[in-house]
């Protein structure tokens, strides 16, 4: 049997987290996994999923984006990503095709919440962070406001405001964007509306 640091290098390999048919292809075999689980070094995440518990760049956001690849941040991940509001949310909202199936996102860890988008605006305003390290599919700053405004009515009020104010305010705002954006999200009268006058 191989000994505990050997496993730590191959799991090093993936970063931290790897896949059963990755487990499968460095020959860890179920039983050294479950020793290594009950020994405290690995844990499951979901099905199929295993990372290495002190992986040295463990972050939330690693596990997020390596279970979720197709997904974009947004809403309340990205209003706090940009700083137009300053709470941490609880959990992460990630835009995902309305196409998905449910049941990936019933995880215990990461608490993730799944906003389902129409296919033909999913990567609308996608553009690349980085958070903790690591790169992020998120939102430009035009489009999450556009969905701020479309779902408006879901939202907590001061969050609603407050991002709605730190737009107005950030002088790398876009208003072109913003309203090519809210034409193709049937957003464009809440945006004259709302944002209009200060425009």
């Amino acid at each position: 049997m191989k000994q505990v640091e050997e496993y730590e290098k191959i799991f090093e390999k993936y970063g931290g987290m790897m896949r059963t048919k990755q487990l499968q292809a460095e020959k860890i075999l179920y039983r050294p996994l479950q020793r290594l689980i009950q020994q405290g070094y690995v844990e499951k995440v979901r099905y199929g999923y295993y990372q290495w518990v002190d992986h040295g760049n463990f972050s939330e956001v690693n596990t997020v984006i390596r279970l979720f690849p197709d997904a974009v941040l947004c809403m309340d991940t990205a209003l706090r990503y940009y700083g137009y509001s300053d709470r941490t949310p609880a959990e992460w909202h990630l835009a995902v095709s309305k196409d998905s199936g449910k049941s990936r996102f019933k995880i215990d860890y990461p608490f993730v919440k799944p906003h389902y988008i129409e296919p033909f605006v999913l990567e609308l305003g996608l553009t690349a962070g980085e958070m903790d390290g690591c790169k992020v599919r998120i939102y430009d700053k035009d489009r999450l406001i556009c969905d701020c405004l479309r779902y408006r009515n879901k939202m907590n009020r001061e969050i609603f405001n407050k991002a709605i104010q730190n737009y107005i305010a950030d002088p790398e705002k876009s208003v072109s964007r913003l309203l090519k954006y809210a034409e193709l999200l049937r957003v464009k009268k809440p945006v004259n509306d709302l944002i209009g006058v200060w425009l």
